[in-house]
């Protein structure tokens, strides 16, 4: 090697070169800022210390006093001041497990979720992947019209659906040829019109964040399939659903929240819960036990369970998720 030209050393590869013979120069202390970047720092807590004191009030402290009323013996006598409160630990939860009607409604809320998330999710793909096929004009026109179904107040669209399917008046009957049949008499039948309505309502968060997903896959990887002869069914499931794992996931868990807590449509089109409490789920069976019974701890012993559930559901799933390697 010539004499004057610069090395860099054998041990250190990333040291500035040196002519041979000189010291070394002595590397830059570290700035605050890099300093700051390498420990985290209190600067990214300082950004969210807002959004946290918000979150704080609207959701800890109401979740703290659920959580405390449903272990207290807490009814009209003692919200009146006529009797003390008194404590009675897990004394709720466990009349709630040994309540019949109690396992009858969580059992039906659990199969009536799961009915309105898998609806919800195939219609909501199924109309994503369609606006990928379709021409300008028309995906505008599908798009305004979901958006305007989702805008639409749960009252509203309920009342709505409740007249379409009216047994006297509503126009579904006469195009079926079905007579004055009534949706709500029946126990099926009522929980089938209810998930039409919640579906209805519940598709365009779906459809849209599917199709913003789709639309950021590579088209190099479709055009890769497609030219490899792969039919379109097969390009959806072994190319854009893998890809789409993180966006499924997050749309996945919120249909689970909103449909495991469905109230609206349930008291609205059943008129409180169906005949003889046959189409209670649990968010309208704790309105009537804290409301119409007065028995404020039940009510909450009840959300109390419906908060648990809904962790329980939303941890595994993430966990499934991580362990295949991907991260929301």
């Amino acid at each position: 090697m010539e004499p004057g030209k610069a090395t860099r050393t054998a041990t250190d590869p990333a040291r500035p070169a040196t002519a041979p013979g000189r010291p070394a120069a002595p590397r830059p202390p570290r700035t605050r800022r890099a300093a700051g970047r390498g420990s985290g720092g209190w600067t990214p807590w300082l950004y969210l210390a807002p959004a946290l004191a918000v979150l704080g009030g609207l959701l800890v402290y109401p979740i703290h006093q659920l959580g405390l009323i449903s272990l207290l013996e807490y009814t009209q006598a003692q919200v009146s001041g006529g009797e003390p409160t008194s404590f009675q630990g897990f004394g709720n939860y466990t009349a709630l497990l040994r309540d019949e009607q109690f396992r009858q409604v969580l059992l039906a809320t659990v199969v009536f979720a799961a009915a309105c998330v898998a609806a919800t999710l195939a219609v909501g793909c199924a109309l994503a992947v369609l606006l990928t096929r379709i021409r300008a004009l028309p995906r505008l026109a599908l798009l305004l019209t979901a958006l305007g179904a989702w805008a639409t107040p749960a009252v509203t669209g309920s009342t709505v659906w409740v007249f379409l399917f009216d047994p006297d008046f509503g126009p579904v009957n006469r195009v079926l040829g079905i007579g004055d049949f009534s949706w709500t008499y029946g126990r099926c039948s009522a929980f089938a019109l209810v998930l039409f309505e919640v579906v209805w309502c519940s598709f365009p968060f779906v459809m849209v964040t599917v199709y913003a997903g789709i639309k950021a896959v590579p088209s190099e990887v479709l055009e890769a399939a497609a030219l490899d002869g792969a039919s379109q069914w097969r390009i959806w499931r072994s190319v854009t659903a893998p890809l789409l794992r993180p966006v499924l996931a997050v749309v996945t868990i919120q249909s689970v929240i909103w449909d495991f807590k469905v109230f609206t449509q349930i008291y609205v089109m059943t008129g409180g819960g169906g005949i003889a409490g046959q189409n209670l789920v649990l968010n309208v069976y704790a309105y009537q036990k804290a409301f119409a019974s007065s028995q404020y701890s039940l009510g909450s012993a009840i959300g109390v369970v419906m908060l648990l559930i809904l962790l329980a559901v939303a941890l595994v799933h993430l966990r499934l998720l991580r362990r295949q390697g991907e991260h929301l």
